[in-house]
């Protein structure tokens, strides 16, 4: 049999837009360019020399994080859906014969978002659309939080209380550090114990649009983060993350928090196109 040709590919396609493909209007409604300027900062590290490859562009690097985010992917599902994954690959603005971000890669730019705090300027990059668009936050707002669970940790007891008290035991090498959660803590809710973080939201209660985010371990309160009593099961859930520390988890979440917003835009703009001028 013959390789697939371009009308196979385009063919295959149509199926599935007739079939109803969510990430075609994704790609068609949000202004992915919107992100660039906040995204830039991953590439402008100081390079040693210009030998190696040329790094893949932010915002294609970007629309695989909210893949992964949207799809719960881990980095090597992630590089396969999309090699495997026609629909991927045509959101992504990838052809058959574009090179696929390998899983390393993703993880690294993901890293640099950590290490330079970026993602909470691209939320608010897309609150400021949002707003721009006729969103803007309106009839007060809705204070929730939910779990989000992280890989269970098994350490020894005296392990445990030195990690309690901000400690790191004294026998664990950087290796065993690395693979170790020291900053999710447990917390019991409905007869059930959960390890991980919180993820405290402000909603605005009009449009159902996240507008600003904490994320702190399992055990702190949401009062200690937005200064209010009430307490309320988040009704987007809370969903496994497969990460190791706070500052992970913080980024991980923001993704989260900034997907649903992204498709809640989605919901809110259903038979109206983007009026926004893209500078």
């Amino acid at each position: 049999m013959g390789q697939p040709s371009f009308f196979d590919r385009e063919n295959r396609l149509q199926s599935i837009s007739q079939l109803g493909d969510p990430l075609e209007r994704l790609t068609a409604v949000i202004p992915w360019e919107v992100f660039r300027p906040q995204l830039k900062p991953v590439h402008e590290k100081e390079r040693k020399s210009n030998a190696g490859r040329k790094p893949f562009e932010v915002v294609l690097m970007f629309k695989i994080l909210i893949l992964q985010t949207l799809y719960n992917l881990a980095d090597e599902q992630v590089e396969y859906q999309i090699r495997d994954r026609l629909s991927f690959a045509r959101f992504l603005g990838l052809g058959l014969e574009d090179e696929v971000p390998d899983a390393t890669t993703v993880w690294r730019f993901r890293e640099r978002l950590k290490e330079l705090g970026l993602l909470e300027t691209v939320f608010n990059r897309f609150d400021d659309f949002l707003v721009a668009e006729g969103f803007e936050a309106k009839q007060g707002q809705i204070i929730d939080a939910s779990i989000v669970p992280v890989p269970i940790q098994r350490n020894p007891r005296e392990a445990n209380r030195r990690i309690k008290n901000g400690e790191v035991p004294q026998d664990w090498g950087d290796a065993k550090r690395a693979q170790k959660d020291v900053d999710g803590r447990w917390t019991g809710k409905r007869g059930k114990k959960y390890f991980g973080y919180k993820n405290h939201l402000s909603i605005d209660a009009k449009h159902k649009l996240i507008r600003r985010f904490e994320t702190t371990p399992e055990n702190v309160h949401d009062s200690r983060v937005f200064h209010v009593f009430g307490f309320q099961e988040n009704s987007m859930g809370g969903n496994f993350i497969r990460t190791i520390g706070l500052a992970r988890a913080k980024l991980k979440i923001g993704l989260m928090n900034l997907t649903y917003n992204l498709m809640r835009y989605l919901q809110l703009t259903k038979g109206r196109e983007s009026t926004l001028a893209i500078a």
